[in-house]
């Protein structure tokens, strides 16, 4: 979904499985995309971030819808709580995280979440630093469990988003098994 209206559907999310559904390590997962930038929201860019990243989950078996597309301030903290009320087992948002006056996903993220995971913002900003760009230590990108939902902030650059597309390949079917009950 994109366009003003952040409202995620759970039968939207039931609908949007990838073409890969019946193979990859999130088969059975919901998730949610939410780009947060002003400029994709009114089109002077298309939101490529968001789209890497549901094409991403799609492959890896998840049912997620299009992303929802919302400019910096008040409509990313109501994107994140409608995307939230339909109990995904993953939110994912890009952009928004860096020092520009209007990036303010981590603080709209931090009231909604239970527990913050730490170690999975660093690796993100670590990955970036290891390939070569040194200010993905500005990124002030969150990661926590909002109830059994796990939330991680994005870079909004589609770089960023690789970066941390490979990190997320590496735990988050451990993650979310975790976040179930899973053992070590």
């Amino acid at each position: 979904m994109s366009g003003a209206d952040p409202a995620v559907s759970a039968a939207g999310l039931d609908a949007a499985a990838g073409a890969d559904a019946a193979a990859g390590p999130l088969v059975g997962r919901r998730a949610v995309v939410v780009t947060c930038s002003t400029r994709a929201a009114a089109g002077v860019y298309p939101d490529r971030g968001g789209a890497l990243l549901v094409e991403t989950l799609r492959a890896w078996g998840a049912m997620v819808p299009d992303a929802t597309v919302v400019p910096d301030g008040p409509a990313v903290a109501d994107a994140l709580t409608s995307a939230l009320a339909t109990d995904p087992d993953l939110v994912l948002t890009t952009g928004g995280t860096g020092l520009t006056p209007t990036d303010g996903t981590p603080e709209a993220t931090r009231p909604l979440l239970t527990r913050e995971v730490p170690g999975l913002a660093e690796a993100l900003r670590a990955r970036g630093v290891a390939h070569g760009i040194p200010t993905a230590v500005l990124s002030r990108g969150l990661a926590g469990l909002a109830g059994r939902t796990l939330v991680v902030n994005l870079p909004g650059s589609t770089g960023g988003v690789r970066d941390a597309v490979e990190v997320l390949a590496e735990v988050l079917p451990h993650a979310l098994s975790q976040v179930e009950g899973g053992d070590h």
